[in-house]
């Protein structure tokens, strides 16, 4: 059997000035290629579709994430795929590659079998240099605070109380907490300070939040960088790094168009994580697919608690975008795992563990259905060990929650192994007269806010915080941050803070450890739990695996 980076390097790619003409209607002179099969779709292009109509938005989203894997955007793509197959002008919206996971534990973000976009080893690499003008754009704004405090201080910033870190993109705990300013004078005020992951930056949730170059300046000039003694903000605008951070991102906001392997387009643009971000890839490059495509798949990060959440509650509500419906995807080995079985029996048939560990599909679609009010098809990634009472149990138990599913083998078959898919898919998107909702209204304080995603989504019975982070969230209030969104960052593999509580925990208890403000972004990040938004390598991370042989990229998966 091949494997996904064997499967990507035997692709028959289309140059992308002939996927952007011919399936888009891209005129070549609106492209800035990167080579022969990627390339960045001029802004000034994208202007002149304002006017078109929008196509169907479909959301893909997840169970909770397990050891087993869902292939999530494995689907996303076999979905467009599926989708092109039937007939339909389709395309797919994705997020880039973070090189963290890529070197970590989790691998690349491009699919897997015959379901991936291409150029594979481009995508999960380099790509166009967007994370890498993210991060400059981020650093930058970190050395001018830290040079106007050199140069005498002006701003009257408070070093005890500066807020921006630096970021690099890459798993690296040793980077979490650092004393920087050390060697002299010279070397500036000795500070405790610490690196985050890029896609943690609030620079990349601006960057795939803003809507136009004019949008994007303004956000980042919004960003609170510090508070002076008498806890003043101070923002980047005060520091006059906003203009010069544009200039670093002016290029990179244009949204990348790549193709899968069945020449199908696609953008891949931006990528904060779902688990201390908000897990979307950029507004540009979705509300551009709408406007060329009738049909535009897209996932959230991780599953629909959190991720989907994030989407609707704050990528939608502060875009207007409302997708037509939502694909959740399940594997019957990751049901298992939910059910308590072990890693090393879940090719094997345990209809008690699936049993078991279905009430965290059934939590995800009744969040879909009854929270976000969304039609919804469920997605069974086959696998050759799924057994026809695992498939028939899971069909009875959605059946029961009026959820249809459908077996998918896009995996293996590519876009006719979702063809079936996407006629469901396509069969809600056009008689569903549903109206997607919030979680919580703009009104709602912040502590509100936490408690209804707490209650509603994650089905938690209280949620607590100290009295420091209790007068932050007040604060905040106070000062006029109370209409924001809340982003919460906290473990992917539960609906509790506690990665260990398999299935579908009820009446825990959310703890809010710290509170960020990003007011570029217009969110609040609720830290919960002890999530990082610096990771660490494992033990043996990916990383040990990839080699360049012959003239190959081998281990990328």
């Amino acid at each position: 059997m091949l494997s996904d980076i064997e499967i990507a390097q035997k692709a028959k790619m289309l140059k992308i000035a002939e996927i952007a003409k011919n399936r888009l209607g891209i005129p070549e002179d609106e492209l800035v290629p990167y080579g022969h099969y990627k390339a960045k779709i001029s802004l000034s292009y994208l202007e002149t579709l304002k006017d078109k109509k929008d196509g169907k938005l479909i959301l893909v989203t997840a169970i909770s994430p397990t050891p087993a894997g869902e292939g999530k955007t494995t689907t996303t793509v076999g979905l467009g795929d599926g989708l092109n197959y039937i007939g339909k002008k389709a395309m797919i919206c994705l997020r880039e590659p973070s090189l963290g996971p890529v070197f970590g534990v989790k691998g690349g973000a491009a699919g897997g079998g015959h379901a991936q976009i291409v150029p594979m080893e481009d995508i999960n690499l380099h790509f166009t240099g967007d994370f890498s003008a993210i991060a400059l754009a981020n650093n930058l704004l970190a050395a001018m605070l830290d040079n106007h405090i050199f140069h005498g201080n002006q701003l009257g910033i408070d070093v005890r109380r500066v807020q921006w870190k630096r970021v690099v993109d890459m798993n690296d705990r040793a980077l979490r907490r650092i004393t920087a300013g050390l060697g002299g004078p010279g070397n500036g005020y000795p500070r405790e300070d610490g690196f985050d992951i890029v896609v943690a930056s609030e620079i990349m949730a601006i960057f795939c939040l803003a809507t136009s170059i004019e949008d994007l300046k303004k956000r980042l000039g919004e960003i609170v960088v510090a508070y002076t003694r008498d806890l003043k903000p101070v923002l980047a605008k005060d520091l006059k790094a906003h203009g010069a951070m544009t200039v670093l991102l002016k290029d990179a906001l244009a949204p990348n168009l790549v193709q899968t392997l069945e020449n199908n387009p696609a953008f891949v643009h931006g990528g904060p994580f779902a688990n201390i971000a908000h897990g979307c890839n950029s507004v540009i490059a979705t509300k551009a697919a709408l406007k060329l495509a009738d049909y535009v798949v897209t996932e959230a990060g991780f599953g629909a608690d959190l991720g989907a959440e994030k989407f609707i509650d704050i990528k939608c509500r502060k875009t207007g975008l409302r997708p037509s419906a939502a694909v959740i995807v399940v594997t019957v080995r990751a049901m298992k795992y939910h059910g308590g079985a072990d890693l090393t029996t879940l090719t094997t048939e345990d209809i008690k563990a699936l049993d078991k560990g279905l009430v965290n599909l059934e939590r995800h679609v009744e969040n879909i259905t009854k929270v976000y009010n969304l039609p919804c098809v469920v997605s069974i990634n086959q696998f050759t060990s799924d057994t026809p009472a695992e498939i028939e149990l899971i069909r009875q138990r959605m059946e029961k929650l009026g959820a249809k599913i459908v077996l998918a083998s896009h995996w293996g078959d590519g876009g006719k192994g979702a063809a079936e898919l996407a006629k469901i898919v396509v069969d809600l998107c056009e008689s569903t007269d549903k109206k997607m909702q919030f979680v919580y209204e703009d009104s709602d304080s912040l502590w509100d806010k936490i408690n209804k995603i707490a209650k509603k989504v994650y089905r938690a019975s209280d949620v607590t915080a100290d009295s420091k982070v209790r007068a932050q969230i007040q604060t905040l209030q106070d000062e006029g941050y109370g209409h924001y969104p809340v982003c919460v960052a906290k473990t992917q593999s539960s609906f509790s803070t506690d990665p260990k509580l398999r299935g579908a925990p009820e009446n825990h208890v959310i703890s809010i450890r710290e509170i960020r403000l990003a007011a570029g972004a217009e969110f609040v990040v609720m830290v919960c739990g002890d999530i990082m938004t610096m990771p660490g390598l494992p033990k043996v991370p990916s990383a040990e695996k990839i080699d360049y042989i012959n003239g190959n990229v081998v281990g990328l998966f």
